[in-house]
């Protein structure tokens, strides 16, 4: 499985940057998790494959491109772009943003071709296909309903945490899953904004910490995410110091293989 974590930020040359605004994953150049940036990271090619969209909530960071991939795509879709969500994130979706008022309602409309966008309802804790991938949701513990993920292709899986604090199914459903090749888990905060990171529901290295001592699995590599840009390098330097084996900072734009 290659999984890439879409840049969402630039330099003053237009050259992509390590600060992660925006959330998006593209997982086998074809299927993404979470949208941030989905419409201005994705290579042509990429453009063209991208149909499939799991959103594990509705937050800015991780839907604020969608409206404008179908926008951009929209005459020449062939297919429907399908969005994979809960209910309370398809009915957030369609009351917040495709509601004619903030971006026209693409679940309503159609090109020469047939409809533009689906959503494709998912079940917590149930097991659906997307694309050429396993899938399973589980609730975690963010200040709006939020899903982690467990994604398999038949040889690799990979665990996404989304946006979470402590938390205790998604480890459960971890650590029954026999195999984990890699582990992909939010920091958002330094150690000293503990307090906010409380508030807002997000880990500081150190929550993390502790958090990862619920996770039975060993040798798997640990994809630290969603650092905030202002404290990334402090982020870093805290993150460094857990001296937690195989634990690192994911870089947007790199390609990761398992």
């Amino acid at each position: 499985m290659n999984i890439q974590l879409l840049p969402s930020s630039f330099d003053g040359q237009g050259q992509a940057t390590g600060d992660q605004r925006l959330t998006c994953y593209l997982l086998d150049d074809c299927v993404a998790v979470d949208a941030g940036s989905v419409a201005i990271a994705l290579s042509d090619d990429q453009r063209q494959r991208v149909r499939d969209i799991i959103v594990t909530h509705p937050h800015m960071d991780h839907i604020a491109s969608l409206p404008i991939f179908i926008d951009d795509l929209f005459a020449s879709l062939k297919e429907p772009v399908r969005i994979h969500a809960t209910q309370v994130v398809i009915d957030s979706l369609e009351r917040d943003v495709f509601n004619w008022n903030v971006y026209p309602r693409f679940s309503e409309l159609t090109n020469e071709h047939g409809p533009v966008m689906k959503y494709v309802p998912i079940m917590i804790g149930k097991e659906f296909q997307v694309a050429h991938l396993r899938v399973t949701a589980i609730a975690v513990n963010h200040i709006v309903p939020t899903v982690g993920l467990l994604i398999s292709d038949d040889r690799t899986t990979v665990a996404f945490s989304s946006d979470t604090a402590e938390t205790q199914e998604f480890w459960d459903l971890l650590n029954r899953t026999p195999h984990i090749d890699a582990l992909l888990i939010e920091a958002s905060f330094p150690n000293a904004m503990s307090e906010l990171a409380e508030v807002t529901r997000h880990f500081t290295p150190a929550s993390l910490q502790e958090e990862l001592k619920k996770l039975n699995h060993n040798g798997l590599d640990i994809l630290t995410v969603h650092l905030k840009p202002t404290y990334r390098e402090k982020l870093i330097e805290e993150l460094k110091a857990l001296g937690i084996p195989k634990l690192e900072v994911m870089e947007p734009g790199r390609t990761y293989s398992w």
